[in-house]
């Protein structure tokens, strides 16, 4: 196996394997086009949970520091530039899943004041930018707790059985596609960065087995309110980050925490895996995938060119190489004029371009499972 460290940098066999398997049983798949077609059709609704890689404007309701309400992000979406709270040049992999079914191009905040019932009778989003599987970490920041997100999803459910019915609210909870990306700020926010003492408490191990109870703790939850159809993404290869890079360099690390990182990242995803092949028959009406977010990102940095990008290792915003929230403005120099040619745009997050790469890998994931 290639080391954690090479996984920045050069090809990863099994990841292409993987996309070629994907790629092979879309492609073969009896009455594939009819089928997903049909599948798309009995979709009612998005629905989001998660931190910034699908937080679509929440954290600008709310007091904390972590917020993308200002140029440069958005300037590449949809009509124009317009900073929505999108931690992006664009949209965020939700938007894009919900085009892909039929259902409106962008995923509303919940909290966005400009949305109302009637718009998240076909998508919502309770996601918030910083938070995490643990409690503890959406503290670190003062953003929205996993919990309270699933108190959101609570509510909402209230308001949109006053708005539609009994009926036709179930219906629509039922059918919709509960989209999960979550868990990287648990690691990089709060265990390595030791303010939470959670360091203290566990090892790397079981701080994993920790997060992956609450996991599914939080799938059973929101399984109990009429969830059927979910999608659950594991981690990228967090050392891969341009942040995480950039820090290893600063400390003289030679790679050390790019190895470390991820390998835990793996070792998270494969317990986080057998959590979801346990939960599928212990829960036989819940249909849940895993999203191998990991590979997927492994194939983009080792072959960039199959997808048009040529910089892997920074952002497009500023040096990108640290910068993101409000380091990442419209003041910052040396901002890339075109994203597309970045699987970064700011120092953790992706551009748009790779968010359409990972909604499409997602849906594909989704047929191939029957979730959809």
């Amino acid at each position: 196996m290639a080391s954690p460290r090479g996984e920045c940098t050069r090809v990863d066999a099994a990841a292409l394997l993987l996309l070629l398997r994907l790629l092979l049983a879309v492609a073969v798949a009896p009455g594939d086009g009819g089928g997903k077609e049909a599948a798309a059709a009995r979709v009612p609704a998005v629905i989001v949970f998660g931190d910034s890689t699908v937080d679509t404007g929440n954290n600008n309701q709310i007091g904390t520091p972590l917020r993308s309400d200002f140029p440069p992000y958005g300037r590449d979406m949809p009509g124009g530039p317009r900073a929505t709270g999108r931690f992006g040049n664009g949209r965020l992999p939700p938007d894009f899943i919900s085009e892909s079914l039929g259902l409106p191009p962008l995923v509303p905040a919940y909290l966005d004041p400009a949305y109302g019932i009637a718009d998240f009778a076909r998508g919502v989003c309770f996601a918030s930018a910083g938070t995490g599987l643990d409690n503890a970490t959406a503290a670190v920041l003062s953003v929205i707790p996993l919990w309270k997100e699933v108190e959101y999803y609570r509510e909402y459910q209230r308001r949109l059985r006053a708005h539609a019915g009994v009926a036709r609210a179930r219906a629509t909870v039922r059918g919709a596609l509960h989209v999960v990306s979550i868990g990287t700020n648990d690691f990089l926010e709060n265990y390595y960065a030791l303010g939470t003492g959670r360091f203290a408490q566990f090892t790397i191990g079981e701080f994993q087995d920790f997060l992956v109870g609450e996991a599914r703790r939080f799938l059973a939850a929101i399984h109990r309110l009429g969830a059927r159809r979910v999608t659950f993404a594991g981690l990228s290869p967090m050392g891969c980050l341009p942040l995480e890079r950039t820090t290893d360099a600063l400390l003289g690390g030679g790679g050390g925490r790019i190895e470390e990182y991820n390998r835990v990242a793996r070792d998270y995803n494969a317990k986080v895996e057998a959590m979801v092949a346990s939960l599928r028959a212990e829960l036989p009406r819940l249909k849940v995938a895993f999203i191998p977010v990991y590979d997927n990102m492994v194939n983009i940095i080792t072959h960039p060119e199959n997808f048009g990008i040529e910089n892997v290792e920074e952002g497009c915003c500023a040096t990108g190489r640290f910068e993101m929230g409000f380091m990442c403005n419209d003041e910052a120099p040396m901002t890339c004029e075109d994203a597309g040619k970045y699987l970064f745009w700011d120092a953790f997050h992706p551009t748009e371009k790779v968010n359409r790469l990972m909604a499409q890998h997602t849906l594909d994931v989704c047929y191939q499972q029957g979730v959809l």
